[in-house]
Formats: C-alpha cells, structure tokens, sequence
C-alpha cells in the first residue's frame, strides 16, 4: 500500500475513525521528507488494514499543516480512532515510528 495524497478538503475523509492513521506532513522540495517517504511506505505495507498512511504536502495544504501546528517538516501525527494522539517531528529511524505505532495496533 502506498501512502494516499490527501489535501484541506480531502483530509478529513480520509483519517480512520476507527484504528490508526499516520499522517506525514511535509513537502517534494524537503530532502528529510524524501528519505521519510520509503520508510512509510514500508510500515503501511507491513500493516496492511491496520494502518492508514497519508501524505499532506504542506505548501498545497497550508490549512490542514496549520491546524494541527505543523512548523518544521517532516512532521508525522498519528491519529487513533480520529484524534491526534502523537507526534514526530524531523527525520527519525524506522525503528522510532515501528515503536510509536505498538502503543496504537
């Protein structure tokens, strides 16, 4: 599974009311978002049904990106059931993001 571009006005849609999303803010200009990408690309493959990951590309979404206080990039939320439960910001290991998801699937 590839992780789905989302936008202001499709965002909400798409943020599992039910389970966990994982959101990656950032933009295609940012050298860390690029190497972030890969690495959750992989996680929602292992997690299959389990994890919803979504892309907001911060300079097309300043909306979303601002709501949830998203300054530096990339910044990755984690949503379970719908609510905003953690954050991420900058680069981290794989194993960091593996760890932060235990706590949720």
């Amino acid at each position: 599974m590839n992780m789905l571009a989302v936008n202001d006005t499709t965002f909400r849609s798409h943020i599992k009311q039910e389970g966990v999303t994982m959101v990656d803010f950032g933009t295609h200009w940012c050298p860390p978002c690029k190497v972030l990408k890969p690495i959750l690309d992989e996680l929602g493959s292992e997690y299959g049904e389990k994890l919803a990951v979504l892309e907001v590309n911060c300079d097309e979404s300043p909306a979303v990106a601002s709501e949830y206080g998203v300054m530096s990039m990339p910044t990755v939320i984690v949503f379970h059931n719908g609510v905003p439960v953690d954050k991420l910001i900058g680069l981290r290991p794989k194993s960091v993001y593996e760890s932060l998801l235990t706590k949720y699937v």
